[in-house]
């Protein structure tokens, strides 16, 4: 069994406000997972810890900064915007947001260098 990791609060909150808006098992404050006919509170939004196994891995996923901070992966900040991201490759710069505006205009430039050339 994974071992159990400790959120900061910051982390629990963003975690929560996540949950309320992915997890399909989220109803009301409650878990549908653990409902036997009477309603269970999640036990993941009143918790400091990571106890969720859907939650880990079916929501968590969905925004990778927060899944790299709990995890403690390794972040880099986009050479264009200067914003946070999670690295697909070890050669990614740029978030994926300013990657198609860069590679847009190195294209660009490129053509019109081959046109003057030419």
């Amino acid at each position: 069994m994974p071992e159990i990791l400790r959120l900061t609060p910051s982390q629990r909150s963003r975690c929560n406000r996540l949950i309320k808006r992915l997890c399909a098992n989220y109803d009301d404050g409650n878990c549908l997972l653990l409902d036997d006919g009477e309603p269970c509170v999640c036990p993941q939004t009143i918790s400091y810890s990571l106890l969720c196994r859907y939650f880990r891995n079916a929501v968590l996923p969905a925004e990778k900064e927060l899944y790299a901070d709990i995890f403690k992966q390794r972040t880099y900040h986009c050479a264009e915007c200067g914003a946070a991201f999670v690295p697909n490759s070890n050669r990614q710069k740029y978030c994926l947001s300013c990657s198609k505006k860069v590679h847009r205009r190195q294209k660009n430039e490129s053509a019109r260098k081959r046109k003057a050339d030419n």
